[in-house]
Order: C-alpha cells, then structure tokens, then sequence
C-alpha cells in the first residue's frame, strides 16, 4: 500500500507539471504569431509579453512543486534533484535555484531506522562494532547517510549506510521515470532515449551494493597512486557488508568553499586546474571515472604551496567505465575544437555513435557542421562565459538551424550511444563544479593538452604489448610447424 502511495505522489505531481506546461504551450500556439527573421531568412515565434510574464510564474510554481515532491519522496528523486540543481543552462534558473537546497539540506533519517541494518549484517549493534560512533550523521544523501565511528586505537572512520528498504523503492521510482521517458519521447523523438532509464537502473544498482563501491575506491586509488596530489580512503573491510561501508576518514574542505581556501593556503584556480586534469586522466587515460562529480564528493587539503593543492576523492558507487568508442570519438572532437578543425568535430560525433540507423545523414550533417561551427567561433569557453551569456545568447547557440518541419527527422536522426549517459552526466557536473570554483578556468585548453601525451603513451604501450603478444603466440606455433613438417 505505501509502494501504491508512492507512485500516485510521484506521478500526480509529474501530471500536475506537465499539464500546466500543456496549457502553457497550448496559449502559446493559439497566441504568438510567426515572422521572417531578416537576417536568417527562416521563422521564429513572436509571442505577447505578458504570456512571457505567465511562463515565469508557471517555471516558479513547478519549480516550488519539484521541490516538495523530492523532499517528500527522497530516494532516487533526491538523486534526479541534484543533478538537475547543476544543469543550469539546460533548465530554468528558478529550477536550478530552488533545487540546489539538495545539495546540501538533505534531511537525515534518525540513527534508529539504521539499526536493522548493523544487526541483519554483522549481528551485531552498530554501538558493538566500533569503539565509538556518533548517531548524527555528518552527511545525509539520497541513498544512504555517514556517520563518524572510531576503532579502538583512535583511528578516525567515516561509515556510510545503506537506507533500509531503499532497493525496493528505486524499483517502484524508476517504474515512474520509465514513464516519464516514455512521455518525453512523444515530444522529442530522439531514437534509444530509453537508454537513460536503462543506465540509471544499472548506476542505481551499483550505487546501493557497498562491496562493488569498496572495490572501485581501490581501483580508482590503484589508477593514481602516482599522483600523490589525489587522495582516497581505505576500506576497512573486515567493518564493510553490502550495505555498510567503513572507511577511513578523509579530512579537507568541501571543494565549493571558495571563500575559505585562501586563508587555508590553496589556491582556488590551482584546485580548479586540478580538478579538470583528475578528470580528463580518469575519462581518457584510465577509462574508469566518477559518474557523479557533485561537490559532496569531493575536499581539497592545502598542499605545500598554495598552488599545489590535494584534492581528495569520496563516494564511488558512480565509477563507470567509458567504452574506447566514446574516448576516440571525444578526443577527435576536443582535438577539432583545439585545432578549430570543423571535420574533426563532425568526424568525432559519428564515431561516437550519434548517427542512428535511420538517419538522414545529409541534414545530420549540415546540422552538425553549423552547430559546431557557432563553437568554434566562440573564443571564450569557461563556464564563467556561459553564465554571463544572455538567455538570448544561449536560445541562438542551440538552435539547431533547420526548417520546422526538418526538425522532427533531425530528432529521429540522433541515436543516444550505449554508455553516453554516464559521461555525459559527469561531464556536464564536472564542468558546472569547476565553475563555481574558478568560472574563468577553461576545462578544455587545460585537459586537453594535459591528458594528450598521456593518452598517446597509453595507445603507444597498448600496441607494443599486442605486438609481444603476437610473438609469444607465433614463437608457440613455430615447433609445431616443425614437427608437422
């Protein structure tokens, strides 16, 4: 019954957005008329100032509805609600305004309700397990919260706990945004969207086993054990089950207090630098990267000179794996963007998988050459640019540049590659962090030549050892041939 309560929440709030934006639209169709742009020779909607007026008190009032709905409902809508707090240039400033209260004002669940969880997994209580542990949490998230324990000799843990129940939740919840998607696609027929339910689902399921999280914390710390710059805690795995995780405690600022690094000795546009080199090395040289780069997931410690600072590494249930399809195809793109190379760029796109299989590949490419094209004209691509652009300014740059009724075929022409959520996402939250750490940094002039002789040693080791490889196995087969002779 408390499942069926649930569903009819979610899904009356979704019906009451959705159709006050129906009704939006409907006036909007029925009241705004069409006129000849004279400088592009195509279209564009005229509509009534006070219809303008309207359609912002509807963003606030839905936004507001978001809100309490996430909060009532927390599990994986609390998850949603983050995300979309930073993706402010791809929604309403209202929305990202109202939902960034989830980055930080995640309301906890008293220590009693995670009782049953120490018992169920170590049959004991959690007061038994460890010398001490502080019942109220130091972080509450959408999955799971974190509390403070100590281990008899003083040792300093951070214990993260799995909601109970939450598994039988995110199936309920993501039965509601398989709908959503569905609804979605009706208006934006962009072909295997359904790609985004299935790739949350599966994040969803990584991030609620803690023994799969355990072993990506020592993954990624394998990958960068080199860089003694980047940190990460130790699992403490005799104290770690499926559902609770034990780890040391990794002390540091939360990475978006600007405002307190100077007086702590860092650097604030060296963190920033370092954040989008970590990044670029896990995406194209290690090809294992954090899903979910959102400021709770990351400190930064001074270092020995302000412009060296550490950044320490949290939460890996998001780790993901980018396929060698995706990493060739973006290396081709930010190589033409580098370069101002407009064929790399189209180049990248398609081998990324982009093209569906019924694609008109004569307006794909038009659409994408003119697109790609407005990039390369732009001079300045620090998120700080972005944010002092114009709502105007930002309507012109995704403007796709076809006729009306070539955008429909344009949307069937766009495939949504398997694995492109994940990058995608992290990509998108990557850049919006550095932003508010340092908005005039420019992630791709400093990752890209950075990550580059990386990335060429990697493919360079790669061919030696398929090389020695072959030989090993033609070395093998030589005596056969022999004796066969």
């Amino acid at each position: 019954m408390e499942l069926f309560v649930r569903t009819l929440r979610a899904l009356s709030v979704f019906g009451l957005i959705f159709a006050s934006y129906m009704l939006q639209l409907g006036m909007t169709q029925l009241l705004s008329t069409w006129e000849r742009d004279p400088r592009t020779g195509r279209d564009r909607r005229m509509m009534p100032n006070w219809l303008w007026r309207r359609r912002k008190r509807v963003d606030l009032r839905n936004a507001k509805r978001l809100l309490a709905a996430i909060l009532r409902l927390r599990g994986v809508y609390i998850k949603l609600g983050q995300v979309l707090s930073i993706m402010g240039g791809f929604l309403p400033r209202v929305y990202t305004k109202e939902l960034e209260q989830l980055q930080d004002a995640v309301p906890p669940r008293p220590f009693a309700e995670l009782a049953e969880t120490f018992f169920e997994d170590f049959g004991k209580t959690a007061h038994e397990l460890y010398a001490r542990i502080e019942e109220q949490p130091i972080a509450a998230a959408s999955l799971g919260q974190v509390h403070v324990a100590y281990l008899p000799d003083g040792t300093k843990l951070a214990v993260k706990v799995l909601y109970p129940g939450i598994r039988r939740l995110i199936r309920v919840d993501m039965r509601v945004l398989r709908l959503a998607i569905v609804v979605y696609k009706w208006f934006v027929p962009v072909q295997n969207i359904e790609r985004v339910g299935d790739a949350l689902d599966d994040l969803l399921a990584r991030e609620t086993e803690y023994l799969h999280e355990a072993e990506m914390m020592e993954a990624m710390a394998k990958n960068f054990a080199n860089r003694s710059h980047v940190l990460f805690p130790e699992v403490i795995w005799d104290l770690t089950t499926r559902n609770v995780l034990t780890m040391t405690f990794m002390e540091g600022l939360k990475i978006n207090k600007v405002e307190e690094m100077p007086a702590l000795g860092i650097d604030p546009h060296a963190v920033a630098v370092r954040l989008v080199e970590c990044f670029y090395e896990q995406v194209f040289v290690h090809r294992l990267f954090h899903a979910d780069p959102h400021p709770g997931n990351f400190l930064v410690q001074a270092g020995r000179k302000p412009s060296r600072p550490n950044i320490v590494v949290l939460d890996f249930g998001a780790i993901s794996v980018v396929r060698q399809e995706l990493v060739d195809g973006m290396i081709e793109i930010l190589q033409g963007l580098f370069e101002e190379d407009g064929s790399r760029l189209l180049k990248g796109f398609l081998e990324m998988g982009f093209a569906s299989h019924e694609a008109n590949h004569e307006l794909l490419e038009k659409t994408v050459e003119a697109y790609f094209q407005k990039l390369l004209r732009i001079k300045d691509r620090t998120p700080g640019a972005l944010m002092r652009a114009s709502p105007e300014e930002l309507e012109k740059l995704a403007d796709p540049e076809v006729e009306r009724e070539e955008l429909r075929e344009l949307m069937r022409s766009v495939d949504y590659p398997d694995g492109w959520f994940y990058v995608e996402r992290a990509s998108v939250l990557m850049f919006w962090l550095v932003g508010t750490i340092d908005a005039d940094v420019d992630p791709m002039r400093i990752g890209f030549p950075y990550v580059m002789p990386l990335v060429t040693a990697k493919r360079e080791a790669e061919r030696l050892a398929r090389e020695a490889a072959a030989k090993e196995v033609a070395a093998a087969e030589e005596p056969a041939a022999l004796v066969a002779v």
